[in-house]
């Protein structure tokens, strides 16, 4: 009887409407947009990840950036003490 029959599953040949012809590339792959560009993204240990951070961290790029991004937080942090009229003498002595 039908009882114990499990039922098959049905096969499809599917292929996304967006794929490549020439077969490159697996279709179904999620990768970020930008991990072809970076140099921290692989297989690597933790050492060879750290060191590929770090070896980023000391572009020349990135320096005029993160000195941009520390000199707005700064100007940001003094205009919000000064709104709370937080008395910056106290840094100071006489």
């Amino acid at each position: 009887m039908g009882i114990f029959k499990l039922r098959k599953n049905k096969k499809f040949s599917y292929i996304p409407r967006h794929y490549d012809d020439k077969g490159e590339g697996n279709p179904f792959e999620i990768k970020h947009k930008f991990n072809e560009y970076r140099t921290t993204v692989g297989n690597y240990n933790l050492k060879g990840k750290l060191n590929n951070a770090l070896s980023d961290l000391k572009s020349e790029k990135d320096r005029v950036a993160n000195r941009r991004i520390l000199i707005i937080i700064a100007i940001l942090i003094f205009i919000f003490l000064f709104i709370i009229d937080f008395d910056l003498s106290i840094f100071f002595s006489k």
